[in-house]
């Protein structure tokens, strides 16, 4: 089916999504029986107790995830969702919003950071257009639910017909794109997503926007406060902090749309409204992704802020998501460490990462690979005629 938007923009969906309702996929529980077994595995091994530390903490939690009490996570795909925001033009970033497309065609011709990397670690790279600005980008996966969003901070981003289209569309690529992959990992492109992700994330947490704000794209000092200036009316234009909605002193944005029960802040909107007024088409992607992946018991790594904040509206969705989520690194934006916390993610390593684009989740692959390689293929005592037992 091929619908259309006001704009003129048209795009492909298989289904016309329900005005109210996700069609969310059933995402199974942990099998005990797999991470027994692989936790009684763990002692029988050829090396002391404990001694490969978190690694043997890491094999055996993949083994719940997949079922598999010796797990392996051989075929690898990196998803890289671009989509273009409204809020650009509020002077949120040190780039333009062109950048979007031409990063978009450098991920195509190999030539981005996390091209690099995926190579390097043997990961195989997907792009997806979820929604940039402009016409749609030739060889890159398709499912662009707009040509951007609208400005979060003078009203939704996006209708609630559009978040359950980009979280579904999410949903159906990890459903077929992904469905052979053992392991998959999560990231982006879009200039302003920081900016998205900050507001998600304090949306979604306790968190204060000054607290869940950072540098992003590396602005100044003045651009900063303008930025948490821009999170602060995102939420309380649409509705979702009472603090700055019920604040005389907050700042007004005249002739703002916003969604009926916005006026209300005490009305609590469900998750997919609340992505709905402050999200990015390629969050929601990244969201669906994580679900679907869930569902078919691939665990999903999270890289940075951005996919830090489609890991949270995924869990707002359905938190038994949350077991698959696995972490990759401590990101440099302030969020990223809000959203680690509130999922219970324990990052593996800090390099002072903030490029995103799934750069981190790459580099976390081998961890993971390896935790699963030692419990699987080193001997076992016996094998080698020994008493294990100290």
């Amino acid at each position: 089916m091929v619908g259309h938007h006001p704009d003129g923009v048209t795009h492909a969906v298989d289904d016309e999504p329900s005005p109210h309702d996700l069609d969310r996929p059933e995402i199974p529980s942990i099998d005990g029986t797999a991470e027994r077994a692989a936790l009684e595995r763990q002692p029988t091994l050829t090396k002391p107790p404990g001694s490969l530390g978190r690694l043997e903490d890491l094999a055996v939690a993949l083994a719940g995830v997949t079922g598999d009490p010796q797990p392996t996570l051989d075929d690898a795909t990196v998803v890289v969702a671009a989509g273009d925001h409204g809020v650009v033009d509020r002077g949120v970033s040190a780039y333009p919003q062109a950048a979007t497309r031409a990063m978009l065609e450098n991920f195509l011709n190999g030539g981005a950071a996390v091209n690099a990397i995926a190579d390097a670690v043997g990961v195989e790279t997907l792009v997806v257009d979820a929604g940039i600005a402009g016409d749609p980008v030739p060889g890159a996966l398709s499912v662009r639910i707009d040509a951007g969003t609208n400005d979060a901070s003078r009203g939704p981003a996006m209708s609630r017909a559009d978040a359950i289209e980009a979280i579904e569309a999410g949903v159906r690529i990890a459903g077929s794109e992904l469905a052979d992959a053992d392991v998959v990992a999560l990231g982006e492109m879009g200039i302003g997503n920081t900016t998205i992700a900050a507001a998600i994330t304090a949306a979604l947490t306790d968190a204060a926007p000054a607290e869940a704000t950072g540098y992003g794209t590396g602005i100044d000092d003045e651009a900063l406060e303008r930025k948490v200036a821009v999170v602060e009316d995102a939420l309380a234009t649409n509705g979702l902090a009472a603090s700055t909605a019920n604040d005389p002193g907050a700042t007004a944005v005249e002739d703002s749309p916003s969604p009926s029960d916005a006026s209300d802040p005490t009305d609590a909107p469900d998750p997919i409204d609340a992505f709905a007024r402050v999200g990015g088409f390629e969050v929601g992607v990244l969201a669906g992704v994580a679900l679907g992946c869930a569902a078919d018991r691939t665990p999903v790594v999270v890289d940075g802020v951005i996919s830090g904040a489609a890991a949270l509206v995924a869990n707002a969705l359905d938190p038994a998501v949350r077991p698959f989520l696995l972490p990759s690194h401590a990101g440099a934006e302030p969020a990223h460490a809000i959203q680690l916390a509130a999922l219970g993610l324990d990052p593996l390593f800090a390099y002072d990462l903030r490029l995103g684009e799934g750069t981190g989740a790459c580099l976390a692959l081998p961890i993971y690979r390896s935790a699963c390689a030692t419990h699987r293929e080193m001997a076992t005592f016996d094998d080698i005629g020994l008493d294990g037992d100290p």
